[in-house]
């Protein structure tokens, strides 16, 4: 994440915005790929970790957040669609640290719809980071990933609403 992030503050004579573009886009992508790879492969291996389920999501937050934040300052793409996707993840991800800490984590693990909605996030930002005539397709992307980022917070408080009702109980 710190190598993505810097390429946009190198210095203009030693990198072309459409260099730029290039190279951020290229790490992104291998992030999301690898990403995508480490969980396939550690769920086909049955080599999954606590530690390992505890840092995916992070990583994949952290680098979702500065992505977002540099295009956002690029004026790439609409603000209020970053704010939505970091204030959700921020939000399912103590959601998630609560479930656990009352023993019922499974109540909150990664649903299809997530994934859907990472894949979505994923798209947009690559695109937007290319921004080679993929600008307008990238922020209807964007557009649907903010959907379905609400849609997939939605779908996870109604999996921990029982929990909240027996809390309120108490």
């Amino acid at each position: 994440m710190p190598f993505f992030v810097a390429i946009y503050y190198t210095p203009d004579s030693l990198f072309t915005m459409s260099d730029k573009n290039t190279i951020a886009t290229i790490i992104f992508v291998f992030a999301a790929i690898t990403d995508y790879l480490d969980g396939y492969l550690a769920r086909k291996l049955k080599q999954e970790s606590s530690f390992g389920a505890f840092l995916d999501p992070v990583a994949d937050k952290a680098i979702v957040a500065a992505a977002l934040v540099v295009l956002v300052n690029l004026d790439r793409t609409f603000v209020f669609g970053a704010i939505v996707i970091i204030i959700r993840e921020i939000a399912i991800s103590a959601l998630r640290e609560w479930m656990a800490q009352l023993g019922e984590i499974k109540s909150t693990t990664v649903a299809y719809i997530g994934k859907l909605k990472t894949a979505l996030q994923f798209l947009a930002i690559s695109l937007l980071l290319y921004d080679y005539h993929t600008r307008f397709i990238g922020n209807i992307f964007m557009l649907l990933a903010v959907i379905f980022t609400v849609v997939s917070m939605l779908y996870y408080l109604e999996q921990a609403k029982k929990h909240f009702r027996s809390m309120s109980a108490k």
